[in-house]
């Protein structure tokens, strides 16, 4: 059984003996009045029922469904009050013990804490002096004996003493189970802590919040997928020792995620150096901001591997580690694939496949786009034409761009040119130029601009 179980159980044993006391009160002050000639009639079928509605109450108790737990005490203590108004009628509506009854009714009703049952509970005592009336007869008689009242005076007090005795055990009780569920509660964060660990923040989050259901399902949407890995860390791994690859691999993919999630990335996964991660669910600003912010993860990453780069080389890793990185955007299948007992929530199809290969082709510290990213970015971020590539899987070959920049950090470089019409495009970086092609490209912008001069010659 349950703490939760246990706690009810206990409960309903608890007013079973408050139940039991007041309704035995009323037994035994009936039983004197009518010793003393104060009310007659009816006794013997009034006793029973104070004696056996306290035991069916308790049956009736532990058998109500758990579903209904909640009104299980105002039901019963409404009925209480309704016995109590014909107990009333039947003691002629005698002042003094009337109202010590009253207070015993109330007093249960109390303890619930809400108005609306005392309401409730006014309205069913009131219901019950009339149906007593109809049974007994209207006999007002509000002078009672002293011995009548002292009689229900001290049972009030017993009554009264049993109620706070059970209710303090109670009160006990429920402290006792509010350290157990503070205490549960702190295990279920530390664990929920340490599974977060094991999946992306955002699913994560989701997952807890109630906003998505652990379950077998996929949807399509527009998603903005990146790879990336870092190039000669297979010749690297030749090098060094376990331990001190083991720490590179860790600090860098500790970077790499920080930024990811700076971005609002959704980390599927790693694999190795790899690492890979997707924009557009489980929530989405739309597929042109989805794109710039992954863009613009990707350009952070590759100036913060400069970073990286001095830390290393300062713990002896001579080697320039570089990274490549692809970004495509398009319709992917995105949800929990496996089984009902071990699922992985992840994206599958084709322009996932393309983003992969983008980031294969790529060269080192190169950001390589699909044709649809560049197109969403291309007003805020420089995209210079790289080409095609022959991609495995794709029938043919696939146009693919450079993100260099943003347009705003470049506009600062004296050195970066760049001007696109229609049939002309030129990109331009002088700091990146070796100095012996310096003169073949003057000269064929020479060559280019001679061309242009005569073909205006010939026009005009």
């Amino acid at each position: 059984m349950t703490n939760t179980s246990q706690e009810s159980q206990s409960a309903v044993l608890y007013e079973f003996y408050s139940r039991s006391v007041g309704f035995i009160a009323g037994a035994l002050t009936i039983m004197l009045g009518n010793r003393i000639g104060a009310w007659s009639g009816f006794e013997n079928e009034v006793l029973a029922l104070c004696l056996t509605y306290p035991v069916l109450a308790l049956v009736i108790s532990k058998k109500f469904p758990e579903r209904f737990a909640q009104f299980r005490r105002p039901t019963f203590i409404t009925l209480d009050a309704l016995l109590v108004g014909c107990l009333l009628a039947y003691m002629d509506f005698s002042i003094v013990p009337s109202i010590l009854f009253c207070v015993m009714v109330n007093t249960s009703v109390m303890s619930i804490g809400s108005v609306g049952t005392w309401f409730v509970c006014l309205f069913s005592t009131v219901l019950g002096a009339y149906i007593g009336t109809l049974i007994f007869g209207f006999h007002p008689n509000y002078e009672a004996p002293h011995l009548i009242n002292v009689a229900s005076a001290l049972s009030m007090t017993f009554h009264l003493a049993v109620a706070s005795f059970y209710a303090g055990k109670q009160t006990k009780q429920l402290e006792k189970l509010h350290t157990e569920l503070q205490a549960e509660q702190t295990k279920q964060r530390m664990l929920s802590s340490k599974v977060a660990k094991y999946i992306s923040p955002q699913i994560w989050e989701s997952i807890f919040s109630g906003s998505r259901e652990v379950k077998l399902e996929t949807q399509r949407k527009k998603l903005v997928v990146f790879f990336s890995d870092i190039k000669g860390f297979t010749a690297l791994s030749e090098q060094l020792e376990s331990e001190a690859l083991t720490g590179l691999l860790n600090n860098y993919l500790t970077e790499m995620t920080n930024i990811a999630l700076k971005y609002g990335g959704t980390i599927d996964k790693y694999i190795g150096d790899s690492i890979m991660v997707f924009f557009g669910d489980p929530k989405t600003q739309g597929a042109k901001k989805d794109t710039l912010a992954c863009v613009a993860m990707a350009i952070e990453m590759r100036k913060h591997m400069k970073v990286l780069r001095q830390q290393w080389r300062a713990q002896g890793v001579q080697t320039p580690l570089e990274i490549r990185m692809g970004i495509n955007t398009g319709y992917c299948t995105v949800g929990n694939f496996g089984t009902e007992s071990r699922m992985d929530y992840t994206i599958i199809g084709r322009e996932v496949n393309m983003a992969s290969r983008l980031e294969s082709a790529a060269e080192s510290g190169e950001i390589l786009l699909s044709h649809e990213a560049c197109a969403l970015v291309q007003d805020k971020i420089v995209c210079r034409e790289k080409g095609t590539i022959s991609a495995k899987g794709f029938s043919r070959p696939v146009p693919v761009y450079e993100a260099v920049d943003f347009r705003h950090n470049l506009a600062a470089k004296s050195s970066f040119i760049e001007h696109e019409l229609p049939g002309f495009s030129m990109y331009m970086d002088t700091n990146r130029i070796n100095n012996y092609d310096r003169e073949k490209i003057a000269k064929a912008l020479e060559m280019a601009a001679i061309k242009m001069k005569n073909q205006n010659k010939m026009q005009g």
